[in-house]
C-alpha cells in the first residue's frame, strides 16, 4: 500500500518524535487515540498525492486523497463536521473532480430531508408540552423497581423511533426529562444507578431504533444513497420486517442485560418505586396544541407504515408533516420565529456528496477490490459472503462513523453484489449489521451529545458499548443470517 512507503514511514516518525519531546503524544495516545488515527491517515493522503498508485488515474488518485483527507477530519471531530463538509465541496469543486451538480446531489437526496422534518416534529412536540406530558405518563408507567426503570427505558426509546424520525431528536427531547428522573430518585452522579439510566435512555433512544428506517441518520444517508446511485427506494415496512426482529427487538433486550449486569443499582427498591410513582391526581386534559400534535405524529406514523401500499417515500411524508405544522393558522411550530441548526444538514450533504464522487470517479470499483483481497467473497457461499459483508461495514464504520460508512459504501454495493451472488438489495441491507455495531462513541454523534449533555465519561460508554458490539457480531448477526435466509433475500 502507498501508506506505508519509506518516505511515509519516515514522515509519520518524525511527526511522533516532535510530539513526545512536547509532550503531545501524551495527549494523542492516552486522552485521545484516535488523533494518531488522523496522523496516520493524513500521511496517507500526503502519500497517494507524492506516489500515486499506478493502477489509479491521476483524477481517481486526487479523488482517494481527498478521501483521506474528509473522512478522518469526520471520524475525530478535528474540526466541526460541518466544516469539513464545506471543505469537501470547496476543493472537490475547484479541482474539477466532480461536478458542482454531483457535490451537492445530497441536499436533494430524501436523507436530508427527513432530517429537516424530523427537527421540525422534535420542535412541535417540544412546543406544544406534548414531550413534557409523555414524561408524566412515563413516570407513571415506570414506577416500581430499577430493573422495570431501565426495561422501561430502553423499550420506550426503541417504540419512540416510530414517533420521531431523529435520534438527535429524541434524546434532546427525553434526556432532560430522564437526568430530572435520575435526580429525583435520588442517584447522583458517578453512582452505578445514574449511568445506568443515562446507558438506558442514551442507547436506547439510538442503537435498536436502527432497525426503523426514519428513526436514523445512518439509515437516512443509506436510503438516499440507494435512491441516488440505484434508483431504489427503500420501504418502512419491508425494512422494517428485515430488521426489527433481531437488530430491533432482540438488540434491546440484550441492551438491557448488559446494562442491568455492567450497572447494578444498589439502592433499595422500596425506596425507589416511593420516589417515582407520582403523586395520584388527575392530569389536566389535553390542550388543543397538543391534540393537534398527536394527530400530526399518528397520521405521519400511519402513512409511514403503510408506504408499501401507498408508495410516498417516508421523506416526503415527513415533509408534508412539517409543512403542515408550520402552516398559518395551524402553528404547531411557528414560522415567524423558526429557525433551525443547519450543520446537521451541512454533514449529512457532504457525506453523499463524498459517496457520490466515490462512485463516479470509479473509485468505489478499486476499494471494493482491495477489501475483497481481506474478505474474498464467491457465489455459491451464502454464509460466508454474508459474513464478509458484515465484517467490511462493521470495520469501515471505525474511521468513517456511523453515518460516513453507509455512503463511502454504498458505491461498492453492485460490485459485491456481482462477486457475491446476491441481488444488490440483500448487499445493501448488509450495511446496516456493520453501523448497528459501533464499538467507541466518537462513530455516533448522537451518543457523543449524551455524553455531553449528561456529563457521562467516555469509559462508561465503552462499558456498555463493547460487550453489545461483541455479542452482536459473535450472536445476533448469525442468527439474522437465519432469518434473511427464512425471507428469501439471498435468492
Amino acid at each position: 500500500m502507498t501508506c506505508f512507503q519509506p518516505a511515509t514511514i519516515a514522515t509519520i516518525t518524525k511527526v511522533l518524535v516532535v510530539s513526545e519531546k512536547k509532550g503531545w503524544i501524551s495527549v494523542a495516545l492516552v486522552k485521545n487515540p484516535k488523533y494518531l488515527f488522523l496522523v496516520v491517515m493524513l500521511a496517507c493522503c500526503a502519500s497517494v498525492l507524492a506516489f500515486p498508485l499506478a493502477d489509479l488515474s491521476a483524477s481517481q488518485n486526487h479523488a482517494l486523497a481527498l478521501v483521506l483527507l474528509i473522512v478522518p477530519l469526520w471520524s475525530t471531530g478535528a474540526i466541526p463536521e460541518f466544516l469539513t463538509a464545506l471543505i469537501f465541496f470547496l476543493i472537490a469543486i475547484l479541482s474539477g473532480l466532480t461536478s458542482p451538480a454531483e457535490a451537492f446531489s445530497g441536499f436533494s437526496s430524501t436523507a436530508l430531508w427527513l432530517i429537516f422534518a424530523g427537527s421540525v416534529m422534535g420542535m412541535g412536540i417540544k412546543g406544544t408540552g406534548l414531550g413534557d406530558r409523555l414524561a408524566v405518563v412515563l413516570q407513571k408507567v415506570l414506577a416500581g423497581s430499577y430493573q422495570r426503570l431501565i426495561v422501561g427505558l430502553v423499550i420506550g426509546g426503541l417504540l419512540l423511533g416510530f414517533l420521531m424520525p431523529s435520534s438527535m431528536g429524541r434524546l434532546v427531547m427525553m434526556l432532560p426529562i430522564v437526568l430530572a428522573l435520575a435526580e429525583r430518585l435520588g442517584f447522583q452522579p458517578g453512582s452505578a444507578g445514574r449511568s445506568g439510566i443515562v446507558m438506558a435512555i442514551s442507547i436506547g433512544c439510538h442503537i435498536p431504533t436502527v432497525s426503523i428506517l426514519p428513526a436514523n441518520i445512518p439509515n437516512m444517508v443509506l436510503s438516499g444513497a440507494a435512491d441516488a446511485q440505484y434508483g431504489i427506494q427503500l420501504g418502512f415496512t419491508d425494512y422494517l420486517i428485515l430488521h426489527f426482529p433481531v437488530l430491533g427487538l432482540l438488540k434491546a433486550l440484550l441492551l438491557i442485560a448488559i446494562i442491568l449486569w455492567a450497572y447494578p443499582a444498589r439502592e433499595s427498591n422500596h425506596i425507589l418505586a416511593q420516589a417515582v410513582r407520582p403523586e395520584g391526581k388527575l392530569m389536566p386534559s389535553l390542550s388543543r396544541p397538543q391534540l393537534h400534535m398527536s394527530l400530526v405524529l399518528l397520521v405521519a406514523l400511519a402513512l409511514w407504515l403503510t408506504d408499501g401500499w401507498h408508495g410516498v417515500n417516508p421523506a416526503w411524508v415527513g415533509l408534508a408533516a412539517a409543512v403542515f405544522m408550520m402552516m398559518p393558522g395551524v402553528n404547531l411550530v411557528n414560522p415567524h420565529k423558526f429557525s433551525m441548526d443547519v450543520t446537521m444538514l451541512l454533514f449529512i450533504a457532504g457525506i453523499l456528496g463524498v459517496g457520490a464522487m466515490v462512485n463516479s470517479s470509479g473509485l468505489g470499483s478499486w476499494l471494493a477490490q482491495q477489501l475483497e483481497q481481506a474478505f474474498p467473497m464467491s457465489e455459491g457461499n451464502n454464509f460466508g459472503n454474508y459474513m464478509s459483508l458484515s465484517a467490511i461495514a462493521f470495520l469501515a464504520t471505525l474511521p468513517t462513523t456511523q453515518a460516513g460508512a453507509p455512503a463511502m459504501l454504498a458505491p461498492m454495493a453492485q460490485h459485491f453484489a456481482e462477486t457475491s451472488g446476491f441481488p444488490l438489495l440483500t448487499v445493501l441491507m448488509t450495511q446496516v449489521l456493520g453501523y448497528s455495531s459501533i464499538m467507541f462513541p466518537y462513530q455516533s454523534g448522537p451518543l457523543l451529545m449524551a455524553m455531553h449533555l449528561s456529563g457521562e465519561s467516555a469509559g462508561r460508554v465503552l462499558k456498555v458499548l463493547f460487550p453489545l458490539s461483541f455479542i452482536t457480531l459473535l450472536v445476533l448477526v448469525p442468527l439474522d443470517y437465519l432469518w434473511w435466509d427464512l425471507l428469501g433475500m439471498f435468492e
